[in-house]
């Protein structure tokens, strides 16, 4: 019986004895359909092929500020909690610091430990200096947004030489910060001129208080450690790190958010004064 379909009956493939040529044509449009399927498929996830990526990290830290705003509320209506949360906080934070595998339930703890420490502190601050935190709220995100635009343009890069510089400065910042933090608590200082120790303390022939440039110059360390944080997260998804080291870079982000934001509450506190 003849074919019903002259193209059919003109291509040589589908003429009798031809089983093999057949065969073949079928085979490669099976393949270009397996092709064309493949191309209109979409992109693989981050669960899929457990890789670190940046839309996966990004959700890891918005998961993060989530929990840490919840936690501030609670922190801001019971200030009761601020201590608690930062002891809890500063043990969740060394164990997460020096874990080899980054651990999703003690990184969400950390961030909810965090958040009552932050709530707590930014009400005392709030009806100690009224204002304050607004104007720290402000200036974080200004800081964030603008080093994540200039280390997104290339302008701004980690380098060796730079982190060295960054590691030593911050073991000064630390010790500096432990002993006034000593001298308050043992009568070093007297906090009810100097509320916030040797920072309070007026620059001899500038009237400006010390705390302002040592603020300044923590500004500066906490902008830097964002680049550090950026730059780590972008070398994972290069790397093709596995997907759990997205929470080490929501935590880097959330950690020095969190320092940079405290830095500002106490700078614009020591300027009331």
């Amino acid at each position: 019986m003849a074919s019903r379909n002259p193209a059919l009956s003109n291509n040589p493939a589908f003429r009798p004895g031809n089983g093999a040529a057949f065969a073949q044509q079928s085979t490669q449009l099976s393949s270009a359909e397996g092709l064309q399927e493949l191309y209109n498929a979409p992109a693989a996830t981050a669960a899929e092929t457990d890789r670190m990526t940046y839309e996966d990290t990004i959700g890891k830290t918005v998961v993060l500020f989530i929990v840490l705003l919840l936690a501030a509320g609670v922190g801001w209506f019971a200030p009761i909690l601020l201590l608690p949360g930062l002891v809890v906080g500063l043990v969740l934070g060394l164990v997460n610091a020096f874990k080899k595998k980054p651990s999703a339930p003690l990184i969400i703890a950390y961030a909810a430990a965090e958040g009552l420490f932050v709530g707590g502190i930014s009400r005392f601050f709030e009806e100690t200096w009224g204002g304050v935190v607004m104007q720290a709220v402000l200036a974080t995100l200004v800081v964030f947004g603008v080093t994540l635009a200039l280390f997104a343009s290339g302008k701004v890069r980690a380098s060796k030489r730079a982190t060295k510089i960054f590691l030593v400065a911050m073991i000064g910042y630390a010790v500096f910060s432990l002993v006034n933090v000593g001298l308050m608590i043992f009568g070093g200082v007297d906090t009810s001129s100097m509320a916030f120790g040797l920072r309070s303390a007026p620059i001899p022939g500038l009237g400006i208080p010390f705390g302002i440039v040592i603020g300044v110059l923590a500004v500066l360390m906490a902008a830097y450690s964002l680049v550090l944080d950026f730059d780590f997260i972008k070398n994972g998804v290069a790397n093709r790190a596995p997907r759990a080291f997205g929470w080490y870079g929501a935590y880097g982000l959330m950690v020095t958010i969190i320092w940079l934001y405290i830095e500002f509450l106490r700078m614009f506190a020591i300027s009331r004064n």
